[in-house]
């Protein structure tokens, strides 16, 4: 979500149920979800808090806190270390983090439409400046993105369409 609809206010937006049904998937873990209620992630387990510090298992759903300039970063290393999941980030194709995370993915799905997130009491927030990008390490994320395809979510490219062998 974009940092200006934030300022000040919490780090919370939850993504939409939609992307879950063209996903098909069941996950494992949430490590970034502070919803009491789950928000709609279909996972056995999730970490309100802490999620950075904690162990990770399975298969993994991540859509981490957007709101610090950099702040990404941290996530982005522990799902490429932990090597299991899909990640849903901003398409900002020109940041260095966008590359490391390229560079370590499978399969990348770029969403048609800009995703408008839930806010913690179920509201749409605006329509984001940027658009959104879903990356896949392993074959069951690989499988979810090609789900996602399927179902019209947005186009996939393969580490084969961006890496020079």
């Amino acid at each position: 979500m974009s940092h200006w609809e934030t300022v000040g206010q919490s780090d919370e937006w939850y993504t939409p149920k939609y992307i879950f049904d063209s996903l098909r998937c069941r996950f494992d873990l949430d490590p970034a979800n502070a919803a009491e209620n789950g928000a709609h992630v279909p996972s056995f387990e999730r970490y309100a808090s802490e999620g950075l510090e904690r162990e990770w298992n399975g298969f993994v759903w991540l859509n981490p806190p957007f709101g610090k300039r950099n702040g990404l970063v941290p996530w982005i290393r522990k799902f490429i270390n932990h090597g299991n999941g899909i990640i849903l980030v901003p398409d900002r194709t020109s940041a260095p983090w966008f590359h490391l995370l390229a560079s370590h993915s499978d399969m990348v799905l770029f969403v048609a439409g800009k995703i408008k997130f839930e806010r913690p009491d179920g509201s749409c927030g605006k329509s984001p400046s940027t658009g959104t990008a879903l990356f896949a390490i392993g074959p069951r994320g690989q499988s979810g993105l090609v789900n996602a395809r399927k179902h019209g979510l947005g186009l996939i490219f393969t580490k084969s369409d961006w890496m020079i062998q």
